[in-house]
């Protein structure tokens, strides 16, 4: 359950700690008085996005700690060590949530964390209801899920879904498989065309560099003679002998003085470099006489691949890879026969796993859909629908489905000589938020979230309904914590602990509080949930409330 609650600098809150016990936990007050802050505290831990309006004027960042003391942690630890947090100690969860004007941050047991794992951890924490969360229940997928947890069939359910994936993927690859046999003659002469275009080329990989380096000399051959022409006249008739003579000079200077003797040296060794520049200019000049036959059949192979990689692929990597493709899928359409056969029999050996799963999963289902039914029928009486219908509607699919065999329809009539009809068609929220009471009370036993917040759902009910559905509350209370925010003192007299939201000015400025209330001060504020008044009547009534 959820032990502690701490806000700073939260909407109207300036610092509030608040400890709290089991059971039903009634939190009241006056509208405005800022009782909703402690459902948006909740939503962020469960990592709900933030919204920055939310911290309180004046101050840079909002802070919220929860402190959840778990029966089993086993679960949230398992995902806490998935993600590299430290697990619970003494099965004790920590949540903290700091949101700044420019930057969130968000911690579980003293570790940084992500929004992901608050929600992935949340759902295993609490189940929170505001006035329009009972719309979850009308979705065939969760009263699916709420069947499937008062028929005990989770287990079964989850292996269904295991059995019903490989079916479908079984179901994929002979799909696909089957297309490709019945691919026209035409396109598989294209496909030929293409592996015979591309085995005729006789591609190497590293090839279109090679040929593009043999492309750009040959076709620029002319060119490079020229140039390289000139090199060897710039070398032969002014470089060589200008070196030359500068060398027969400070030979001469040598003669004289003995310590020019480096220098000399120096230009000997540039004279032979130079020579042998002159030597290998000549040379590769010498290799640029190129056939024009060559030349032809360079550009011919190179304009081939260039063709090629624009049909096929960026790179002769990628052509061959294209080949290998086709000629698969060419391998495939000529021997699919013998193929299909074996996937057919994969598809017809996992349908059978899935029947067989799927009708343990169906039997539960039918076996427990008039229960559950039944049970919830009986709370919807003591929630004031005493003519009310109630019914768990399975059908039963042409197809097996993701989630089973058959669909699922709550079917609903408030009132006699009525046809049920699907939660869906129901327009009353007051209506839907009891039918919503009444199954969370049938499966108190199957729920295993810790905490449950009822935000005002009891918004649309009033008098002796509204003292059935704090009691259904209170039910709920003796398996789960259940914090309540309420308006009716009816709900507020049943709750084992009762809160007060207060709101009050300092400074100029407005603050709101949470204490507990007891003894006198309960009554008071029972009182002032009747209608207040100094007259005994109502003080009595609300006596009589709490007895």
């Amino acid at each position: 359950m959820l032990t502690l609650l701490k806000i700073r600098n939260l909407a109207l809150v300036d610092r509030l700690e608040w400890d709290l016990g089991g059971g039903l936990v009634g939190v009241t007050g006056e509208t405005g008085a800022g009782k909703s802050v402690i459902v948006g505290a909740l939503k962020l831990v469960l990592g709900e996005r933030a919204d920055k309006g939310l911290i309180r004027t004046g101050e840079e960042e909002c802070v919220v700690e929860a402190v959840f003391e778990l029966a089993d942690s086993r679960l949230v630890d398992g995902i806490l060590e998935e993600v590299g947090l430290d697990g619970c100690e003494g099965n004790e969860l920590i949540i903290r949530r700091v949101v700044g004007r420019s930057r969130s941050r968000q911690f579980v047991n003293n570790g940084a964390a992500t929004l992901g794992v608050l929600k992935r951890i949340g759902g295993y924490l609490v189940d929170l209801h505001g006035p329009h969360d009972h719309q979850s229940l009308l979705s065939v997928e969760r009263q699916l899920g709420l069947l499937d947890a008062y028929a005990g069939s989770l287990k079964e359910v989850a292996q269904y879904g295991l059995k019903w994936g490989e079916w479908r993927s079984a179901m994929d690859e002979y799909e696909v498989a089957r297309a490709q046999r019945e691919m026209g003659e035409q396109e598989k002469e294209l496909l030929r065309f293409q592996v015979e275009e591309i085995d005729d080329a006789e591609l190497r990989v590293g090839e279109e560099e090679e040929l593009e380096e043999r492309f750009q000399r040959t076709s620029h051959a002319s060119r490079l003679a020229e140039l390289t022409a000139r090199a060897s006249e710039v070398l032969g008739e002014s470089v060589v002998p200008g070196l030359e003579d500068l060398q027969r000079v400070l030979g001469e200077v040598r003669g004289i003085d003995g310590g020019v003797t480096d220098l000399v040296e120096e230009v000997e060794g540039m004279v032979v470099q130079v020579r042998e520049l002159e030597q290998s200019v000549g040379t590769y000049s010498g290799e640029l006489v190129v056939d024009p036959g060559e030349v032809a059949v360079v550009e011919e192979r190179f304009n081939l691949v260039e063709s090629l990689k624009r049909k096929y692929g960026a790179s002769v990597e990628e052509i061959l890879d294209h080949a290998e493709e086709v000629r698969g899928k060419l391998e495939g359409s000529e021997n699919r026969e013998e193929y299909l056969s074996g996937l057919k029999a994969r598809v017809d050996e996992a349908l059978k796993g899935v029947r067989s799963v799927g009708r343990k999963v169906t039997a539960k289902r039918k076996k427990a859909a008039p229960r559950l039914a039944e049970e919830v029928r009986g709370h919807l009486v003591d929630l004031g629908f005493r003519q009310g219908e109630f019914e768990v509607n399975l059908e039963g699919r042409e197809e097996p489905g993701s989630s089973g065999m058959e669909g699922v329809e709550f079917l609903f009539g408030p009132n006699p000589g009525e046809p049920l009809k699907p939660l869906r068609q129901v327009a009353s929220s007051g209506e839907i938020s009891r039918v919503m009471l009444a199954v969370k009370n049938a499966l108190a036993m199957q729920d295993a979230t810790p905490l449950m917040v009822f935000d005002e759902i009891d918004a649309n009910v009033g008098g002796e309904i509204a003292r059935a559905v704090g009691e259904k509350m209170a039910s709920l209370g003796e398996r789960h914590q259940v914090v309540a925010i309420t308006h009716f003192p009816q709900v507020a007299a049943v709750a084992h602990q009762h809160f007060l939201v207060e709101k009050r000015v300092e400074g100029g400025r407005s603050l709101s509080s949470l204490v507990e209330v007891r003894g006198e001060s309960r009554l008071d504020e029972l009182v002032r949930m009747l209608g207040g008044g100094e007259g005994e009547e109502v003080r009595e009534m609300a006596k009589s409330l709490l007895k």
